[in-house]
């Protein structure tokens, strides 16, 4: 009897921790949706991201098309630290980029900037 129960404690401690685990994954996942969704939202805003103006991106209505198509973004850019540096202020790479600095001019917040970096990346 002792020799069940304490197999049963194992498996039930066992069974806890994946649980636990799968939840945490879980959640993640879905604070990630969350970020992603609002910088979708900042990058579509045209008093803000306005990312629209230039690029086109899929779902947005009315894309510009006087910079490249955001589109395989993983594969144009190999992290999320050059990206960020590319929207805080294209003009690092490129000085005569006709991108706006939207970090270094303030025209979005670090916090802003970052939720647009997570949506631009996951596209």
């Amino acid at each position: 009897m002792f020799v069940k129960s304490r197999k049963w404690i194992g498996m039930s401690s066992t069974i806890a921790v994946l649980a636990g685990q799968f939840l945490i994954m879980h959640v993640s996942v879905a604070a990630g949706s969350s970020v992603i969704e609002e910088g979708k939202a900042i990058a579509f805003d045209r008093k803000k991201g306005n990312c629209l103006a230039c690029h086109m991106i899929t779902g947005g209505n009315l894309p510009g098309n006087i910079a490249p198509p955001l589109i395989a973004m993983k594969g144009r850019y190999t992290n999320k630290e050059d990206l960020r540096k590319q929207i805080w202020d294209p003009t690092i790479a490129n000085p005569e980029s006709s991108m706006p600095p939207f970090g270094k001019h303030e025209v979005l917040t670090k916090a802003e900037l970052d939720k647009v970096v997570e949506f631009i990346w996951s596209l």
